[in-house]
């Protein structure tokens, strides 16, 4: 007797919920579905709409590459498509919850007296977001690049509204808040250059010096493997110092973005091969003491 009470109970509240399940995935559930499925067209849209915008938008600038400015296009795509997912995902989460009978207004409510409550500690948040659009619309730096703020360095991952990714050579990712963000120095904006002081022994011929630094410069600028990297081949440039055990001169070349620090390997290398065939002394830091010679005594 029980079970068939349990039965008729459980059959009877059933067949209810399945009544007003249907009826509601009839009408509102087929609102949610419609919902849904306009949010991921209109985000697929618009994400169509603003690389097509962007790309029209932002004029190449006659100084920068074609390389530099598809990194530039691709920064502000990535921007204002990851602002405009969470705009499109929030709009239509609370439609979805106003389909399913909660009253959206008194959340709207809550998030704007959440966002009173936190103004003090969301002027950070300002900042970093002011301080994004600054770096965005002056095209300081773009995903990429290599880049140094302060104390740390690497190349740009990512780039939000309110903070920067940069992976250091050591693999370490950083997060850096817009706000924090002092100085930046863009190592490869355009173009780079190696800047390469080296030591030699003061008892080198300068001309000869001169004359073998230019031979490697220009034989690496010509080697296939490298010529596509090289702007400007490697030159001797001045004698920048006397230094303690060395004459110390610059070299100076030009290359394209991210390449410098290539070339300075491969020239290094290759230095130092032409100077031990010319015999050109790389001296090492040393002493040298004089001793004063002792005067005999005139008998």
């Amino acid at each position: 007797m029980e079970t068939d009470y349990i039965i008729k109970i459980f059959e009877k509240y059933s067949n209810l919920y399945a009544e007003k399940i249907i009826a509601w995935s009839m009408s509102n559930g087929i609102k949610v579905l419609f919902i849904a499925i306009g949010a991921f067209f209109i985000h697929k849209i618009l994400v169509r709409f603003i690389a097509k915008a962007v790309r029209i938008a932002v004029r190449p600038e006659k100084h920068l590459s074609k390389e530099a400015e598809e990194k530039r296009e691709n920064t502000l795509i990535q921007i204002f498509t990851t602002t405009s997912k969470i705009v499109i995902i929030t709009v239509g989460s609370l439609m979805i919850l106003s389909e399913f009978g909660i009253e959206i207004a008194p959340i709207i409510a809550a998030a704007g007296i959440v966002g009173l409550a936190f103004g003090f500690g969301g002027q950070y948040l300002i900042r970093d977001v002011i301080s994004g659009l600054f770096i965005i619309l002056e095209n300081q730096y773009r995903i990429g690049d290599i880049v140094k703020f302060d104390t740390l360095g690497g190349a740009v991952e990512e780039i939000s509204l309110r903070k920067t990714t940069l992976r250091d050579i050591d693999g370490t990712v950083h997060h850096i808040p817009h706000g924090e963000i002092k100085t930046v120095s863009n190592l490869s904006k355009d173009y780079a250059r190696v800047n390469l002081d080296m030591g030699v022994g003061y008892t080198t011929e300068l001309e000869h010096l001169i004359s073998v630094i230019n031979q490697v410069g220009n034989s690496i600028a010509e080697d296939p493997l490298w010529k596509d990297y090289i702007i400007k081949a490697p030159q001797f440039l001045r004698v920048n110092d006397f230094a303690d055990s060395a004459i110390m001169v610059k070299i100076l070349g030009e290359t394209i973005a991210h390449r410098q620090f290539e070339v300075t390997g491969e020239l290094r290398k290759r230095l130092k091969i032409a100077f031990d065939k010319e015999g050109i002394e790389i001296p090492f830091p040393q002493v040298v003491v004089h001793q004063a010679a002792k005067q005999q005594a005139v008998e």
